[in-house]
């Protein structure tokens, strides 16, 4: 019986049945004669030659490379041989155009190898670097422990990291944490769950569901054609108008609590959806099929409430806005924020820098690239998001330097003219389309928060055929 925790279980887990073939060459182990008997003990216990294996395999059908610490072996730890195995699997991954998935369990780099075991982790964070440069997957698992060098390597390079329950991760060991210090590491900080809390995992995944996982994201950054065929490119108004009220009654309706989301977004006009870590603090990244086409999504978060973006919540959209070039994913972006934070904290953590990165970032990209103005649109924080090759807007939905209580005040000295600034500023979606800031504006004759489903499906295909032309064209 194959033991829980092993290298064997792990591929007995993910794998499609026996598709698993090794790449891995026998090695020669060097070193003095108590070091090699430690070697021939860990080799007869483990029962493998060295603490990872590697080769490829299928996943649902779509091959794979696979880099898996064996932790029986001296605690899963990395020496040269070791080191060299991994290096040379990921540049035959590399070579051969297969995505990898790395699962890492292990104490660090083998001490008995000192320093020229340690300075293989460069050799072997290069070779990771090369392989996603070439437009290739890498993704990772973490199992329990890992920590130290494999950790701070190639342990933490995924494009997305997932994590075991209950996994210890941690730069330093507890065990070395308590030797330098002389005392226990706070507890619970090291622990998977708190990683993903603070946005490092991506996600927690027991081992079980870790296969269908890994098919899905395999499908939307390794997969076929993007989407299939194209549509015309949409302009002006598409749908029927409401026709219903003035701008500030339009502010008002992006203000009410049952207007659909991101969240609701994705829920009615998406599927095969996988959110990344990080997407908590205020805006959500995710894969999914938005409208039946693969896409990376960026998108303020409105629920449970609506609340300012602040500078972590921008890192993450960042990297969701990367992440689609890299893979040739088209992104959309998704504009429905009161603002962006303003508190010491914000300004400490670089806030205007991330909003300016953001805005580069997203001009910069290659991909088709389609913006939603789906409801509130307030400074900064909505232009992060709103500088995409087309610009869809829902009827109601609006854009604005500030809030307009704010420029108010500047302007009148109190906020009580809001509603006179709203039609002054010409922020409505309306204005916005006559004035060109706006490429389509998609009809509310419904009202959003009266047919969310319907309202998510609308706007979701107008998006994406703007999406398809732009792919069309390219």
């Amino acid at each position: 019986m194959t033991r829980l925790g092993t290298a064997a279980h792990f591929l007995g887990q993910v794998l499609d049945p026996r598709t698993f073939e090794s790449w891995d060459e026998p090695v020669v182990p060097r070193g003095d004669n108590d070091y090699l008997a430690s070697l021939a003990r860990a080799r007869s216990a483990a029962g493998v030659d060295e603490a990872v294996l590697t080769g490829r395999g299928r996943i649902e059908g779509t091959d794979v490379a696979l880099l898996v610490s064996e932790f029986g072996f001296l605690g899963g730890s990395i020496g040269v041989n070791t080191a060299d195995r991994l290096t040379r699997a990921i540049h035959l991954a590399t070579e051969q155009g297969l995505p990898i998935v790395a699962a890492p369990a292990s104490g660090g780099t083998r001490m008995q190898e000192g320093t020229r075991a340690f300075v293989k982790m460069a050799e072997v964070a290069r070779a990771v670097e090369q392989h996603k440069s070439s437009g290739l997957p890498y993704l990772v698992y973490l199992r329990h422990p890992t920590t130290g060098g494999v950790f701070a390597s190639w342990g933490s390079l995924g494009q997305l990291t997932f994590a075991e329950p209950g996994a210890l991760l941690g730069f330093l060991g507890p065990k070395v944490y308590r030797a330098v210090h002389g005392e226990d590491f706070p507890e619970g900080v090291q622990i998977a769950e708190n990683l993903a809390r603070n946005g490092i995992v991506d996600r927690i995944v027991p081992l079980p569901a870790l296969r269908g996982l890994l098919a899905t994201v395999l499908g939307h950054l390794h997969g076929g054609p993007v989407s299939e065929g194209s549509s015309p490119a949409p302009t002006g108004v598409v749908g029927r108008l409401s026709g219903a009220g003035s701008a500030w009654q339009s502010i008002q309706l992006t203000r009410r609590p049952d207007r659909p989301g991101v969240e609701e977004l994705l829920r009615h006009a998406a599927g095969d959806t996988v959110e990344l870590g990080g997407s908590g603090a205020g805006v959500l990244v995710a894969l999914t099929r938005l409208a039946g086409t693969r896409c990376v999504v960026v998108g303020h978060r409105r629920h449970p409430a609506p609340g300012p973006i602040g500078p972590t919540a921008l890192r993450a959209a960042r990297r969701g806005m990367v992440l689609a070039e890299q893979f040739g994913l088209p992104l959309v972006t998704v504009i429905d924020t009161p603002g962006a934070e303003l508190s010491a904290e914000a300004e400490e953590g670089a806030l205007a820098g991330e909003i300016a990165r953001c805005l580069a970032t997203l001009t910069g990209v290659r991909v088709p690239t389609a913006a939603i103005l789906l409801g509130q649109g307030c400074g900064g924080a909505a232009l992060a998001l709103t500088s995409a090759h087309t610009v869809v807007a829902a009827e109601h939905a609006w854009l604005s330097p500030l809030p307009l209580e704010g420029a108010s005040a500047i302007v009148h000295g109190h906020p009580g003219l809001a509603a006179d600034m709203a039609t002054a500023q010409r922020v409505v979606a309306a204005d916005l389309l006559a004035d060109g800031i706006v490429d389509v504006l998609v009809g509310e004759h419904r009202l959003a928060s009266g047919d969310a489903a319907g309202f998510c499906r609308d706007i979701a295909t107008t998006a994406i055929a703007a999406i398809s032309s732009q792919a069309a064209r390219s």
